[in-house]
C-alpha cells in the first residue's frame, strides 16, 4: 500500500539530468525547504528538486494534534539508547512505499536511478535514509540531516544490496535538543557496522535542531559539494 503524495517541484534550470528528493521534518511541508533547494538550484542547474509533502495525521508526542508527519512519534528521544525506543513501524513503512512510488515515477520518466539522490531533514531524513537502504534501485546518493535509522535491526533485515556502496552524507548538530546528537552518531556507526562503506558523518558544532542563517549556509555548502560529487553536471 502507498499513498499518493502531493509535492513541490522545482524544475532544473538547464537540461534535466538528475533529480533530488528531499523530505521535510515533522510539522513542516515541502514549501518549508523550497527556498533552500531553490538556492542550491543556482549551482546545480541540471538538477530537478522534488519536495514531497507528508500526510496529515495525529502525532502522539504532540498530544494527538494533527499535522504533517511521515509517521507517529510516541516520545521525544532523550536517552542514549534512542534507537531502541518504540517506533511507528507501520507509519514508517507506509511513507517508504509512498516515496518509492515517486522515485519509480521519476525513473519511468527517463532519469536513471543512479542519477537520483534521496534525502531529508529530521523525520524526513529517517524516512529518506530508509528508502535508500531498502530500495531495489542503485541510487546516486543518500542524505540525512539531523536524522537517524528508525527501525534499527529490521531495516537491515529488509535492506537490499543495491546501495551498499552508495555515498551517504549524514550531518548533525552537537547541540540538538530535539533529536540528540548521539542518535545521529549511533545511526552512522550502525550503518558502518552494517557494511555501508560510503557513509560519512559531519558534526556541526554548536548547532541545534533549527538552523541559523549562518548554519544553514554551511549545511547548504556541504550538501551542494556532496551532490556535485554524486550527480555531477
Amino acid at each position: 500500500m502507498a499513498l499518493s503524495l502531493t509535492k513541490v517541484i522545482q524544475n532544473a534550470r538547464k537540461q534535466h539530468t538528475a533529480t533530488v528528493f528531499f523530505l521535510h521534518g515533522l510539522g513542516d511541508s515541502g514549501d518549508g525547504w523550497a527556498p533552500v533547494t531553490a538556492e542550491m538550484g543556482y549551482t546545480l542547474e541540471h538538477v530537478k528538486f522534488i519536495l514531497p509533502n507528508a500526510p496529515i495525521r495525529p502525532v502522539t508526542v504532540n498530544y494527538g494534534a494533527r499535522m504533517p508527519a511521515w509517521y507517529d512519534i510516541y516520545a521525544l528521544a532523550n536517552t542514549e539508547d534512542v534507537l531502541n525506543q518504540r517506533v511507528d513501524e507501520e507509519g514508517v513503512l507506509l511513507s517508504i512505499a509512498s516515496v518509492n512510488r515517486l522515485v519509480r515515477g521519476e525513473i519511468d520518466a527517463g532519469i536513471p536511478s543512479d542519477r537520483i539522490v534521496i534525502g531529508g531533514f529530521s523525520q524526513g531524513a529517517a524516512v529518506g535514509i530508509t528508502v535508500g537502504l531498502l530500495s531495489e534501485y542503485r541510487l546516486a546518493g543518500i542524505i540525512g540531516l539531523s536524522g537517524y535509522v528508525p527501525l534499527k535491526e529490521k531495516t537491515f533485515t529488509m535492506a537490499t544490496d543495491a546501495n551498499k556502496n552508495t555515498p551517504i552524507f549524514m550531518g548533525h548538530g552537537d547541540s540538538d535538543m530535539i533529536l540528540p546528537y548521539q542518535i545521529g552518531k549511533l545511526s552512522h556507526d550502525l550503518l558502518k557496522s552494517g557494511g555501508y562503506s560510503g557513509v560519512t558523518f559531519k558534526t556541526y558544532y554548536g548547532m541545534g535542531h533549527q538552523y541559523s542563517q549562518k548554519e544553514i549556509k554551511d549545511v547548504i555548502a556541504d550538501v551542494i559539494s556532496f551532490l556535485q560529487e554524486v550527480i555531477p553536471a
